[in-house]
């Protein structure tokens, strides 16, 4: 069996020795304890790359490379190189304007010599000017030189100091799974001396150069490729349209058919009604408090002026969560009951959860249309994801051993989730319809911009305007509409327990 010497020898490789001293006195500590690595203090990024440590050794690149331009640029860089150009051009033109002047005067032409000559005075001031400024340059210089070596050596102090501490937490995971790159070969030690060699000679010669090549600084676009790919989206965005016409359609005056009904019900009925009625719904599913609350915040938005506004919002806010739920339940129930679906959806939600909201609206706006069911389909995207993924979260961390007992006593599958699952992972559940709601309520100001009305209209009307005022009291109605819907949700759940 091998002793805990021999497997710090077989981890570290190199100063196997000085690791071993070093960890055991690290682990015998209960206390603070200095610890001073000088390999990693000399050579910084090249031990933590050869060591194994690859966020170490990024880290202290970037660090270093904040240090060294300080210092090249302080030495050596062209800090005034455009400046010196600049005032070699004006001086060119400041002799050829003395010499109009002498052959103007010559012709006897006072006028036009009094002319280049003052344009030739304002030239020179334009002169002393830029050689003050390269003068308060050059006395920076100095001061980033220093700036920089300091900087540099505060580095390496500090990954000195942290060195030895970072290395034995490498240690004790990799006797957990000694799979994990261990020791310090010749090839990685070649491989980081390479990368340190390419990426700060790189950098450093931009700083030093004093005209760099385009390529170096410029990455080589190919804007006839833009145009062909752009070319090609455009005509399969107009392709798919036209052979999905049908679908589209159908699926854009079926949502638009659920946010007129809320419409009706919420903007068509007189005020006091819809107030009772909410209220009175809040109390039943969810309790005397939230329906105090929820009165509250009704009567903030009808003092305002918002009332219609927000009724218009939570026909949108309403008709989107509900889709979400009702799509984004199931498709949890069913990703937890099959790997290999979830497996296959998992890049899906990934692609629905970091794509930028706005560019939702590009392909909903080629299929859909503007207006209001384009507005909710492109919060289905961007909302459906949490309920989903915490959905299959929690039906997942339900124990098998209880539904195993469950299935011993006679249930069926249905029963099994019905009466086992749903209730233990409801927690989870209504953690991702509180998110999905609070993604929906996001996307209600950015569908504002294909045409969906609400709230959201005058946030962004308040966004190109400046009005403050107007854009805060706007956010706050959109945020109490959203805690309404909410709280009356949750509410509803926590009274089935």
């Amino acid at each position: 069996m091998m002793t805990k010497t021999d497997l710090i020898a077989r981890f570290a490789g190199r100063n196997a020795g000085y690791y071993a001293r070093t960890f055991d006195r690290l682990q015998a500590c209960r206390g603070p304890v200095v610890s001073f690595n000088p390999a990693a203090a000399l050579f910084g990024p090249l031990w933590a790359g050869m060591r194994g440590l690859s966020f170490l050794f990024l880290l202290l690149c970037f660090l270093d490379l904040v240090a060294l331009t300080q210092i090249t640029s302080g030495v050596w860089g062209n800090t005034d190189g455009a400046a010196n150009a600049r005032v070699a051009q004006l001086q060119a033109t400041i002799a050829s304007r003395r010499t109009e002047a002498t052959e103007a005067l010559a012709a006897g032409n006072s006028a036009g010599a009094a002319t280049a000559t003052k344009l030739a005075d304002n030239l020179q001031k334009a002169v002393d000017a830029a050689g003050t400024a390269a003068a308060q340059s050059a006395k920076g210089a100095g001061a980033r030189l220093w700036a920089g070596v300091g900087l540099l050596l505060l580095i390496r102090l500090v990954t000195g100091l942290c060195a030895n501490f970072l290395y034995e937490r490498r240690f004790s995971a990799w006797r957990g799974n000694q799979h994990m790159a261990h020791g310090a070969p010749a090839l990685r030690l070649a491989v980081t001396a390479g990368l340190i060699t390419a990426i700060y000679g790189i950098t450093l010669y931009t700083v030093v150069a004093t005209a760099p090549p385009a390529w170096l600084t410029t990455f080589p676009a190919d804007k006839a490729l833009f145009a062909a790919v752009e070319a090609w989206l455009d005509a399969g965005f107009v392709a798919t349209y036209d052979a999905g016409r049908g679908v589209f359609d159908g699926i854009r005056n079926a949502i638009r058919i659920l946010v007129e009904a809320f419409e009706v019900v919420l903007v068509g009925t007189p005020w006091p009604v819809v107030m009772l009625v909410i209220c009175t719904l809040g109390w039943q599913l969810a309790g005397l408090r939230v329906a105090i609350f929820t009165a509250a915040a009704l009567a903030y938005l009808g003092l305002f002026g918002f009332w219609e506004l927000s009724m218009l919002t939570v026909a949108l806010l309403g008709a989107a969560s509900i889709l979400c739920i009702l799509i984004g339940i199931p498709l949890g129930i069913w990703f937890a009951r099959s790997k290999r679906a979830y497996a296959a959806a998992q890049p899906v939600l990934d692609f629905m959860q970091t794509m930028p909201a706005f560019v939702y609206l590009i392909p909903v706006i080629a299929f859909f249309g503007t207006g209001k069911p384009p507005g909710i389909i492109a919060t289905l995207i961007f909302g459906m994801p949490p309920v989903i993924r915490l959905t299959t979260l929690g039906l997942n961390g339900v124990s098998d051993e209880v539904k195993e007992a469950a299935r011993a006593y006679g249930a069926t599958e249905w029963q099994v989730l019905r009466g086992v699952e749903l209730p233990l992972a409801k927690a989870s559940i209504l953690a991702g319809i509180n998110q999905t709601i609070l993604m929906c309520l996001s996307m209600v100001v950015i569908a504002s911009l294909i045409g969906a009305q609400g709230l959201g209209s005058v946030v962004l009307q308040s966004l190109q305007y400046a009005a403050k005022g107007q854009g805060l009291l706007a956010g706050l109605a959109i945020l109490l509409c959203a805690m309404v819907i909410d709280r009356i949700v949750q509410g509803s759940f926590h009274s089935r327990k």
